[in-house]
């Protein structure tokens, strides 16, 4: 007999939370510590969306992608978490680009990234300077049309090899490009700019239970392999509103849904365009997703070691940088994570890992046979080891296990739209913002636009739409009490 991964689940609570990504994680976590009752509902085997890890043989772990988050995470997660995950957070002390323009090391804080731009660039102090106080001033309210590459123009004219250096890590970070809206990469740009880079000590895999245990502590109600089929709706005072969901074909109700799907996939798969006004759906429809991306994941053998090559490399070939020969199905920019003893320090025996990021197009690998994949995914295997050689020339007997996933594998993990490895282009977060206007009761809280991209993005996000929810959940509570006083009088 087939598990029954909802036993035990009540037929209704005040709020229901589709994916465990750390944007609807943090919501149901918030949402419990005001006294809500929460039920999470992942549909993977593993929690935490795309914040997450897997074993493999021989004793190998691996987080599924590259990251790496600003400074800003620690009070995050002190406030929205436990003082016990903000300080397992620490910095990342070696941040490398290796290209045919430069080889540069840095520590990738505002202080050592002016240095390098003076020094090794030759770029004027007051240019530099200048640059990173227009960063600081932009704002998401101002009518900014400039791209990107307009604002890399305007500043450092003709410099492509500065172009590179600036946007090459946040094209990692969130997926932008040249093409996109300068406020976009300047928001994302200026966090990474404050103190550094940082990343969890202990793994993905201790974060996210420690995340979990801190979730069930509140109440919340945590559920996986349970996939929601369709968000609920019914009609009230002439609108539609949200009301449960449909998971593992049984019916679940709630006052409030919030998906932290892509919102694509939350309103015209889960919930349906038919719910949807013409005009609003229409501007579903222009949402443009980002792009996804390809990993390969390379174990070193038990016994064996490393030289120290950096924590974040970041590589390529070409000889000149566009935001097209980052994504290029045939491209040689990657970026390796390197995973150290002590980054798992709970790990015994110690064992050193390497993750390999490569951006892409979902188009480029949707569409291909079963065999090509599987000659492109080797291919993608074989050129990581290539490019390692570089920093480990000897790092192909070192190597135990490897494997790729591709746009094709996230798509098949998270169930984002088109793969997307950084949910949506600018324009998603208008749309995300106004889905509680279009359906009462329903709150996106999934990856989208500017700062709520990566992982400090989206459990700000998170808190946002759960301060939203509270004051919904208590306009229905005091729309109920008058209702009630005037029953009784």
């Amino acid at each position: 007999m087939a598990r029954n991964f909802l036993k035990g689940a009540a037929d209704a609570y005040d709020i229901i939370v589709i994916g465990s990504g750390l944007g609807g994680m943090t919501a149901a976590n918030t949402l419990a510590k005001l006294g809500h009752s929460v039920l999470l509902l992942e549909h993977h085997y593993q929690f935490g969306g795309l914040a997450t890890w897997f074993n493999r043989k021989r004793g190998h772990i691996f987080d599924i992608s590259l990251h790496g988050f600003p400074v800003g995470m620690i009070k995050s997660c002190r406030r929205y978490w436990t003082r016990e995950i903000a300080d397992s957070i620490e910095q990342i002390k070696e941040v490398r680009f290796k290209n045919p323009e430069f080889d540069v090391t840095t520590t990738f804080d505002r202080e050592d990234f002016t240095r390098i731009l003076i020094e090794r660039f030759q770029v004027e102090p007051e240019r530099v300077h200048g640059f990173f106080a227009h960063l600081r001033e932009m704002n998401y309210y101002d009518q900014d049309e400039r791209t990107t590459g307009e604002l890399f123009e305007e500043f450092f004219p003709g410099r492509s090899d500065v172009h590179r250096l600036l946007l090459e890590p946040i094209a990692y970070a969130n997926g932008s490009t040249l093409d996109d809206p300068a406020i976009s990469y300047g928001i994302v740009f200026s966090n990474f700019m404050s103190k550094g880079v940082y990343i969890f000590k202990g793994g993905t895999d201790t974060l996210i239970q420690k995340m979990i245990a801190e979730m069930q502590a509140n109440g919340v109600d945590v559920r996986k392999r349970c996939l929601v089929e369709k968000i609920l709706t019914e009609e009230q005072d002439g609108r539609r509103i949200a009301c449960g969901v449909r998971v593992n074909g049984q019916e679940i109700r709630s006052k409030v849904v919030i998906s932290n799907a892509n919102v694509k996939t939350t309103l015209l798969q889960l919930l349906g365009r038919e719910v949807l006004s013409e005009d609003f759906a229409k501007e579903v429809d222009a949402v443009r997703v980002n792009t996804s991306s390809c990993q390969v994941y390379m174990g070193i053998r038990e016994g064996e070691s490393i030289p120290d090559m950096g924590d974040l490399v970041f590589t390529s070939s070409a000889k000149t940088f566009s935001s097209d020969e980052l994504t290029d199905f045939n491209g040689t920019s990657r970026t390796y994570s390197v995973y150290y003893p002590d980054m798992r320090p709970h790990k015994n025996p110690p064992r050193y890992a390497i993750v390999c990021s490569i951006n892409s197009k979902w188009k480029d690998w949707a569409e291909l046979s079963e065999e090509d994949y599987e000659v492109h995914k080797k291919r993608l295997c074989e050129e990581a080891i290539r490019g390692l050689e570089a920093f480990v020339p000897d790092i192909r007997e070192k190597l135990d296990w490897i494997e790729a996933a591709t746009p094709r594998t996230v798509a098949r993990y998270t169930r984002h739209w088109n793969g997307t490895s950084f949910g949506t282009k600018f324009e998603g977060l208008r749309v995300s913002m106004q889905v509680p206007e279009e359906v009462p009761g329903l709150y996106h809280s999934g990856s989208v636009g500017i700062i709520m991209s990566g992982w400090l993005g989206t459990i700000n996000y998170g808190v946002i739409n759960a301060n939203k929810v509270d004051r919904y959940l208590y306009s229905l509570k005091e729309k109920a009490n008058r209702a009630q006083a005037e029953l009784s009088a």
